[in-house]
């Protein structure tokens, strides 16, 4: 497999067809009742019908990130999802989620991605097995737009806890924003604000409005060639925030292991489930590459920053930072 002519700039992580031939046998497949220990760290790639027969038969699982196709129509390497009607929509994905239910400890948090158009079938598959939180909103600032429609720029994440004990680091997620409007108080001093070298800064409670994501693009280190690919930054927040160190993420859609990446960068364990052999090789490759790339964009120094404002991080920053996030998590 070759990849099309790209600009010198680009940046974007491509892979060969040897490289997935060599990668996949760092992959697994189950055909037998698994334990914690063996699945801890690994990707297996097989479809998640068949692999959640097999999975562990005791609640492992802290976080549960599932970003599942979304129901309209689309290609996933050549792998198609067909619209549904909401009916069936939402008994497909009662089937995904059932299985896994059984694998999430008691204190565990499930973050569900979707669109507006969903937000019915949502409530009801999830609100009957899980205690919903919050539904984040996140700007996906991408495509040209609608020509007789308000342009759709959003993305729903929905936030759900298994009970109500649960785990959230507030103060490992709060956002640095620059200050445009400095007030002080009678006596001179900064409200809410500090003034640094390079400007005027405050911290800020995490809100479900986030406006301070890039959608990974050609630029970016963190860029693959999968077509619904979600920012670093974005699962860093949901990692921090509903996990400590050592915790173990689970993603029963993989895709280009970008969840995985993050466990791994922020000290906690994972396991990822995908169909697709080239994006199970891709998350493997960008695994591997952890060790010398251990940046997340937009989160340096154990902050995430509003976009476009956070200093450009070193490996030994962002060492730093992710242990200042586990000091944080404990």
């Amino acid at each position: 497999m070759t990849d099309g002519q790209r600009a010198p700039r680009n940046r974007t992580l491509t892979i060969t067809g040897p490289e997935i031939d060599s990668l996949s046998l760092r992959t697994n497949r189950w055909s037998a009742r698994q334990c914690v220990s063996d699945v801890l760290d690994t990707v297996v790639c097989q479809d998640i019908h068949e692999a959640s027969r097999f999975l562990p038969d005791e609640p492992f699982v802290d976080l549960l990130f599932l970003d599942p196709p979304y129901n309209m129509e689309k290609s996933f390497n050549g792998r198609k999802f067909k619209r549904l009607d909401d009916d069936a929509y939402g008994e497909w994905l009662a089937a995904v989620i059932d299985p896994l239910v059984p694998v999430l400890k008691p204190t565990a948090s499930v973050y569900v991605c979707s669109t507006w158009e969903s937000s019915g079938v949502l409530t009801g598959v999830l609100g009957s097995r899980f205690h919903i939180r919050n539904r984040i909103t996140w700007e996906r600032e991408k495509g040209r737009g609608a020509a007789r429609n308000w342009k759709n720029a959003s993305e729903d994440i929905w936030f759900c806890t298994v009970s109500d004990s649960f785990t959230f680091n507030v103060e490992a997620v709060k956002l640095k924003k620059r200050v445009i409007a400095p007030y002080t108080d009678s006596s001179g001093t900064p409200k809410d604000w500090q003034d640094e070298s390079d400007g005027r800064f405050r911290l800020t409670h995490p809100s479900n409005l986030w406006t301070d994501l890039t959608v990974p693009f050609w630029s970016m280190p963190e860029n693959t060639d999968h077509p619904t690919q979600k920012p670093e930054k974005l699962l860093a927040k949901l990692v921090l925030a509903s996990t400590n160190t050592g915790d173990v993420v689970f993603d029963p859609f993989l895709g280009s292991g970008t969840s995985a990446v993050v466990a791994h960068k922020l000290g906690r364990r994972f396991l990822g489930i995908e169909i697709d052999p080239k994006y199970c090789a891709l998350a493997v490759k960008r695994l591997e590459r952890v060790e010398h790339d251990p940046a997340i964009q937009g989160y340096v120094d154990g902050l995430f920053w509003e976009r476009n404002s956070a200093p450009r991080p070193d490996s030994s920053t962002t060492r730093r930072a992710a242990r200042t996030s586990q000091r944080r998590s404990r």
